[in-house]
């Protein structure tokens, strides 16, 4: 079957009939964006293969179960599904932080203190590692319209179908992105390449 010039539309079909090629074509056209998505979110490797599988499992059941509707956009819809995942563990996550604050658990006894100060940290690190630290100090819906348009290469559009925003929310939480992490270098004194 020469299935790599179908559509994803297309291939949800043949696959949603029994073909387990199809899926494995739509698991390697989306795999490294969407892997990449996912990572860039929860920060952790082993956890975003895991949260990766899980976005499948989820997206194998809808379709056999006959839950895909064939209106919806598959890329839209495979990130909406990505999305909601990593953002209930996000929730679980800090949930269970709290639990163990309200314990008396002082999650700050088994971090390293570390003496160096912000400009030494930057002189030992790489660009994109700074980068990436900059952007975990934007707010949430800020991170992952940045995240999702410039590590995902998702259109404003994808963006705004995954997040349940309009499509100006979304240019709109871009725009305040881009601000605020210029805002964050020019404190760090750095400079930003356009």
């Amino acid at each position: 079957m020469q299935s790599y010039g179908l559509s994803d539309k297309q291939l949800v079909h043949l696959y949603a009939k029994g073909s387990e090629k199809a899926l494995e074509v739509l698991l390697h056209r989306h795999k490294r964006k969407l892997f990449s998505y996912i990572n860039t979110m929860v920060k952790d490797h082993q956890k975003a293969e895991d949260l990766f599988q899980d976005t499948f499992i989820k997206v194998i059941d809808q379709i056999k179960s006959g839950r895909y509707k064939e209106q919806e956009r598959f890329l839209p819809w495979l990130y909406r599904i990505a999305h909601n995942l990593v953002i209930d563990t996000i929730r679980k996550e800090k949930k269970m932080i709290m639990e163990r604050v309200s314990e008396k658990y002082d999650p700050l006894a088994h971090i390293q203190a570390f003496d160096t100060s912000i400009e030494d940290k930057i002189n030992h690190i790489g660009n994109a590692h700074l980068l990436r630290v900059l952007i975990r100090q934007l707010p949430e819906n800020q991170q992952e319209v940045l995240i999702m348009r410039h590590y995902s290469d998702m259109s404003f559009k994808e963006i705004a179908d995954v997040t349940n925003v309009s499509i100006n929310t979304a240019l709109g939480r871009m725009r305040y992105a881009l601000l605020n992490l210029r805002k964050l270098m020019d404190d760090y004194h750095l400079q930003m390449v356009a």
